[in-house]
């Protein structure tokens, strides 16, 4: 996701943080057991639901968002800061969430997520302290980019979160860009942000917290207003820059074993000139799961940010991000009202027939295997 985690505190977006943590072995046992659920058993909503990331604001869950989730209508939850006053108490809104869980005719994990990227973007109170930028200058770079991804694994499992959308594989270009300016990024190298990404991942997904690679096909060309959290963006890197510089560190990613890309906001002239990666067929399914060959989970930016301005509402983004390939839809807003907009959307498009019904069960299925190998 660009910055919705920056520049939340500028706008509406809100969030949460992630796992399946603590049902306890009767839960587990539960879930396992309906984990079969076969489409035809949900409603249109519930279908909708499980490709849907809800947020809310504050520290206190909305019974709305509770309704969400026990009915079946939420895949998870993102946490921003303002959902996070201390350890215990967001370990006690994970326990909350899942128990609402519990009683989902799905029987998966939820998805709790949030951005404990490092350095200065840092949800949780803890580590990693070391920004990507400083592990990339530090004097044994693969060590400290292992450690920052064992710490963030460790932190987050601690309180029942079970993905963090990190790390940032963007390769800057120049010093103070989008991403360099808040040490985003772990070097101009590709191949350095390839080999210390993937360590930050392997040592991560060892706490059973799935990582994310961002922000495909990259954001290192991004000068330093261009924020498509905010505003529009066009970056226009030629084909072959994109491929040799900015998609290079997602192969060793993927290699690794990435659960799952997020897609950038801003638009490619290079690769697909009418949309925006998240919303382009052409890049979601030619480059990144055709050229690439990845096979896991892609998740959207907010379908709330500035950059979708001219995309119509959040339910249009929705329907649209799913028609090009994205499988779960990361909705930010200070109110769960956003999330299900997004449901109502995606049900909507599945009862007319404007998205089919087998490319729809194959994402929800692969979100559905994500959830499932995190409990």
């Amino acid at each position: 996701m660009n910055e919705h985690s920056i520049t939340r505190r500028n706008a509406l977006l809100a969030g949460a943080g992630a796992a399946f943590a603590t049902a306890g072995l009767a839960g587990t046992a539960r879930a396992a057991g309906r984990n079969t659920v076969r489409p035809a058993a949900l409603t249109p909503e519930q279908q909708a639901g499980q490709r849907v990331i809800y947020s809310y604001s504050g520290t206190t869950v909305p019974q709305s968002l509770l309704d969400a989730i026990s009915g079946g209508r939420a895949a998870g939850v993102i946490f921003f800061g303002d959902n996070i006053s201390s350890l215990d108490q967001i370990a006690s809104v994970c326990e909350q969430l899942n128990e609402a869980n519990a009683a989902s005719p799905v029987g998966a994990p939820l998805l709790l997520m949030t951005d404990q990227e490092g350095g200065q973007v840092r949800r949780l109170p803890g580590g990693p302290a070391m920004s990507e930028k400083q592990i990339g200058q530090s004097s044994d770079p693969l060590s400290a980019a292992t450690s920052a991804g064992d710490e963030a694994g460790a932190l987050l499992a601690s309180v029942g979160m079970n993905v963090n959308l990190a790390p940032v594989l963007d390769v800057y270009r120049k010093t103070g860009d989008f991403e360099d300016q808040y040490g985003r990024s772990y070097s101009k190298d590709p191949a350095v942000c390839g080999e210390l990404g993937s360590a930050f991942i392997t040592a991560q997904q060892r706490h059973k917290v799935a990582a994310t690679a961002k922000h495909f096909p990259g954001l290192g060309s991004a000068s330093k207003n261009q924020n498509t959290d905010s505003v529009p963006v066009t970056l226009t890197a030629s084909a072959s820059t994109l491929r040799s510089v900015d998609e290079a560190p997602y192969q060793p990613a993927i290699s690794a074993g990435v659960k799952l890309v997020m897609l950038s906001w801003a638009t490619y002239p290079a690769l697909d000139p009418d949309y925006p990666a998240g919303l382009s067929s052409t890049i979601v399914q030619n480059e990144l799961r055709g050229r690439l060959g990845y096979t896991g989970v892609t998740i959207t930016d907010s379908l709330t940010a500035g950059g979708l301005a001219n995309f119509g509402t959040t339910a249009q983004r929705a329907v649209a991000a799913a028609k090009a390939g994205m499988d779960l839809l990361l909705v930010c807003g200070e109110s769960p009202t956003y999330g299900q907009s997004a449901v109502t959307g995606l049900a909507d498009a599945l009862r007319s027939g404007t998205l089919g019904q087998s490319a729809f069960d194959a994402a929800r299925s692969r979100v559905t295997n994500l959830r499932n190998s995190l409990a």
